[in-house]
């Protein structure tokens, strides 16, 4: 499961002893001067163990920041590999790691950093399979995901171990965090006992997110785990912390603990971890299923218009994204405004619908076709129009 690639034998046994090396006490003075750290807080640093999930946007400042800060022992776990998109927010990764699993490119960037940690990779997703055994070791989970399946099975492994569970998300220019601690606090599930309908909250692939936001939020993850390890100051246990980058503003939110929680009530549904999927209604990882949605190759609607087929084009992208791309000849829609201007549309025409990657569009297609239109899914979108026939044209 694990390369655990971590430290050396001569590490292991100074990380057992809490003993701190010469060039660990000059690595760290800044931490020993303060009052609230000092030589214990920095041993405590390194005798913690921090699970962190994800190690994207949210999970490279956090990574960064532990690993800079001495925490002793951090798991990594993710199954992806570096993309091209990926650079414009994950400052974990770089040029040269595209292609490479994340987790290699983590350990190496975090160990190029501090020497002095131990690093373990876990290069496969994480589910209710191996949570458990993954997360054993560790005293803190931290989140760096970008799903809502991961994020109630974090949460719900926090409550039945006891651990602290460190949350953080984003969305375009907005992000919020907050810990959660059931046995000193309510859980995620105390704040959103229910899951929000499939498809209707868009991920950062489909909304956007401004580059720089994940790295406040995962700042902020990564200040409240120190305080955590170390037992200083006020954590964000009890409240959600809000914020608005546009407006450069924050909120705090209180909350309290449902006493009717499903998982950290006094009397408890769920006393195992469950099928996160099923519960959430969407994957964990990856794309949606589209097995049910009529799908076209863009090669096939270009031959179809060529022979004057009663085809129409609908596309269902943001008008920001013209910008970049278009066709010809398509009518434009926002996805979300499709419903309410079914009247633009021509019934007596089979419906080629498009975004980006096809994610969006697919929803739209199944939408129209409960309504009783004819409409096919362009498979893999504009992106894919530009890279089968029209190469010319830009990709994003």
């Amino acid at each position: 499961m694990s390369d655990c690639q971590g430290a050396s034998d001569l590490r292991k046994v100074r990380m057992e002893t809490q003993e701190l090396t010469q060039t660990e006490l000059l690595r760290y003075s800044r931490h020993l001067i303060l009052p609230e750290v000092g030589l214990s807080g920095q041993k405590k640093l390194k005798e913690a163990s921090v699970l962190l999930v994800g190690s994207g946007g949210l999970g490279s400042p956090v990574a960064l920041y532990l690993a800079a800060a001495g925490v002793g022992r951090i798991g990594v776990v993710d199954y992806d590999v570096v993309e091209e998109s990926n650079l414009q927010r994950q400052i974990l990764h770089g040029v040269d790691d595209l292609n490479r699993p994340k987790v290699e490119s983590a350990r190496k960037r975090m160990l190029s950093i501090n020497p002095y940690i131990q690093v373990d990779t876990y290069s496969e997703v994480f589910s209710s399979a191996n949570a458990e055994e993954i997360a054993a070791p560790y005293d803190i989970l931290v989140d760096g995901t970008d799903n809502f399946p991961t994020r109630y099975l974090i949460n719900d492994l926090a409550v039945l171990t006891g651990k602290p569970y460190v949350y953080g998300a984003v969305f375009r220019f907005e992000g919020q965090a907050s810990v959660f601690a059931a046995g000193k606090g309510p859980c995620y599930r105390c704040l959103f006992p229910e899951p929000p309908p499939p498809d209707s909250v868009p991920s950062c692939a489909e909304g956007g997110v401004l580059g720089i936001l994940p790295g406040t939020i995962g700042s902020i993850q990564a200040t409240e785990t120190i305080k955590l390890i170390l037992g200083i100051g006020e954590s964000l246990v009890g409240r959600l912390l809000l914020y608005d980058a546009l407006t450069m503003s924050f909120q705090s939110v209180q909350l309290k603990k449902n006493p009717a929680c499903k998982v950290c009530s006094d009397h408890p549904e769920i006393t195992h971890l469950i099928d996160y999927e099923q519960f959430c209604g969407v994957p964990a990882h990856g794309h949606a299923s589209r097995a049910d949605i009529p799908q076209v190759e863009p090669r096939e609607v270009l031959d179809r218009l060529a022979r004057a087929e009663p085809l129409a084009l609908l596309d269902v992208r943001d008008p920001v994204e013209l910008e970049v791309s278009r066709l010809p000849g398509a009518l434009v829609i926002p996805s979300g405004q499709v419903l309410s201007r079914l009247g633009e549309l021509d019934a007596s025409k089979e419906w080629v619908v498009f975004c980006r990657t096809g994610d969006r569009s697919a929803r739209v297609v199944k939408a129209l076709r409960e309504r009783g239109f004819r409409a096919v899914n362009l498979k893999g979108g504009i992106n894919a129009w530009a890279e089968q026939v029209d190469p010319s044209m830009k990709r994003y």
